[in-house]
């Protein structure tokens, strides 16, 4: 039978769940939400030919991520739906509207996969070349699922993806935690942190572009993007190139949930768009100081779209376009 998904790229793998937002009456409003689902829906609507990996509840919910993904052209496995419910975050936003999470993960559905499971995915996609995963997925319990189809698809010669978006309050043994993540790091051609992230790992130059290099250099990782919230993001080379971008426009904010995860699709889908340009995997890409200004440009846009939204609403391809063509933001050679 010929294979339904032979046009996929780009693969996400690790959590799907949904975020309960605490409303100003106290009620909480569910959102389709998980770092990496959000990753996989904003590369759909992005444009990126995309599978999401993991298993879906029978659910109620799981229903309803379900249809967000096919309705952003995400593709989806088939038989990956199980019968345990769907992860839950509690999501509590403060007078900025940046986000704090609480999670319910024991015995849910996107954990109900393995290292093998994942591996045998990825090699029924035959055009596949970018792996992704993140947050989540990057707990100590889990790492002999997400760590082993890390170094298989990196010795496979694909593009790996990893973004650190640590949840502290999730596990109170930060040692162990950043054990996990490092382990993770060391396979990703490209990695993404933001300024409180390289802190929980302990990166703690008061400078966060020096400490981003420091992890870099403790990783082998050849490039790095960094966001820095308000502040905008900046674009790290293992070579010491380092390009910043910020919005040049007021950004009009409800919460800030997803906002990492639609600026790194946004990279990625630009990253993929040049690559495929000059048929390269993106990894093997030469990057040059323009292809630096396009993939923050990308990325910091689709993060504003998202911001100005509630709860993550990746922006599509057409909006991010029109986006860049009236207000894109500002680079700068640091």
């Amino acid at each position: 039978m010929e294979n339904p998904n032979t046009s996929v790229k780009v693969v996400a793998a690790g959590e799907a769940l949904m975020d309960m937002i605490f409303q100003p009456d106290g009620s909480l409003m569910p959102h389709d939400g998980g770092a990496v689902y959000n990753l996989a829906r904003a590369l759909g609507l992005g444009g990126v030919p995309t599978q999401y990996l993991n298993p879906l509840s029978a659910d109620t919910f799981g229903q309803r991520l379900r249809r967000a993904l096919l309705a952003a052209g995400v593709h989806i496995p088939e038989h990956n739906t199980v019968a345990q419910p769907t992860s839950l975050a509690v999501v509590g936003l403060d007078a900025q509207g940046k986000a704090s999470y609480g999670f319910y993960r024991e015995g849910v559905a996107d954990r109900q996969t393995s290292a093998t499971q994942l591996i045998a995915l990825c090699q029924a996609l035959p055009a596949l070349e970018v792996v992704c995963t993140g947050c989540l997925a990057l707990l100590p319990d889990d790492t002999g699922i997400y760590q082993p189809w890390l170094r298989a698809m990196r010795a496979a010669g694909k593009t790996v993806v990893v973004d650190a978006n640590l949840r502290p309050a999730v596990v109170p043994d930060n040692t162990r935690y950043t054990a996990s993540v490092m382990g993770a790091l060391q396979e990703a051609h490209l990695i993404k942190a933001s300024d409180d992230d390289l802190i929980c790992m302990g990166f703690t130059h008061t400078d966060p572009v020096a400490a981003a290099r420091e992890l870099m250099s403790q990783t082998g990782a050849p490039l790095m993007a960094l966001t820095l919230g308000a502040q905008g993001a900046v674009l790290l080379t293992a070579n010491g190139r380092a390009w910043h971008a910020n919005e040049t426009v007021p950004v009009q904010v409800k919460d800030t949930v997803g906002a990492g995860d639609c600026f790194l699709a946004g990279l990625v889908n630009a990253w993929v768009g040049q690559a495929t340009q000059e048929n390269v995997l993106p990894h093997q890409l030469a990057l040059t100081d323009a292809h630096m200004q396009e993939l923050l440009c990308w990325g910091v846009a689709s993060a504003s779209l998202n911001c100005e939204q509630a709860g993550c609403q990746p922006p599509s391809r057409t909006d991010v376009l029109a986006r860049l063509a009236v207000a894109a933001p500002a680079c700068k050679l640091l």
